[in-house]
């Protein structure tokens, strides 16, 4: 298989497993207790793959400078899309109780914010093919486990607000087929880039993941599993250690 072709794959692939989590939640009135503890744990798996897949693959590749950078720019830049779509009514997008808005003028923000979350994640799996020789499987592993408690969460609420079908499934079907596109877009067009440059990207993706877990998926985790939580989402970072170590 052609390696562009692979890269759009892992990327729809791991999209899908929102669209997953979003089938699940809408079929089944899963516990609101579940649903936390299986955010802490996607939370987890998370940080150690950014750590150890990204920002560690990044000092490798470019150094300090190009990695700190990156990861302060992704960072500010994914807090600052946030803060304007919150402004429009997508701040809890990824909380499963009352706390999302039902108003139709909501409903746009809220799909761009499940897209801006989930493009950081989709893009360094097209990019692993250009940093590590080949894709990364515990970052797709990584990517596929937390974004099934994300759809999960997410559409939770959704149907809480009185979201219809139609739109939930659009939103994390158009998701899903972003992710792919992403990651086909990172592999295509940073072919050939040199080591900073990918560096520079990698720890980009790391720093607006580590944002975008902090803003959306730990407040969720926490609310309804704040007793555990924490060993919840430990033992999502060392599966994900695990599998980083395994591999």
């Amino acid at each position: 298989m052609p390696e562009w072709l692979a890269a759009g794959g892992a990327g729809l692939l791991a999209g899908g497993a929102l669209l997953l989590g979003s089938a699940i939640a809408w079929l089944v009135a899963v516990p609101a207790r579940v649903v936390a503890v299986v955010m802490a744990f996607g939370s987890g798996v998370l940080i150690s793959a950014l750590a150890f897949e990204l920002v560690e693959e990044a000092m490798d590749q470019g150094g300090l400078a190009a990695t700190a950078l990156g990861f302060l720019v992704g960072a500010l830049i994914y807090v600052g899309l946030n803060l304007l779509l919150a402004r429009r009514g997508a701040r809890h997008r990824k909380r499963s109780g009352g706390q999302q808005p039902s108003d139709s003028d909501s409903g746009a923000a809220i799909a761009i914010g499940a897209l801006i979350d989930g493009i950081p994640e989709s893009m360094v799996l097209g990019l692993s093919f250009l940093t590590g020789g080949g894709l990364s499987v515990p970052m797709l592993a990584a990517v596929f486990i937390s974004n099934v408690p994300e759809g999960l969460s997410s559409t939770a609420g959704m149907k809480r607000a009185g979201r219809r079908p139609g739109y939930v499934f659009g939103v994390w079907g158009g998701i899903a087929v972003a992710s792919g596109l992403a990651a086909l877009a990172g592999f295509l067009l940073l072919d050939g880039a040199p080591a900073s440059v990918l560096a520079f990207v990698n720890a980009l993706a790391a720093g607006a993941i580590l944002a975008m877990i902090t803003d959306t998926m730990i407040p969720e985790a926490f609310e309804n599993a704040a007793v555990y939580s924490g060993l919840i989402a430990t033992l999502g970072f060392l599966a994900a250690f695990s599998l980083h170590s395994l591999g």
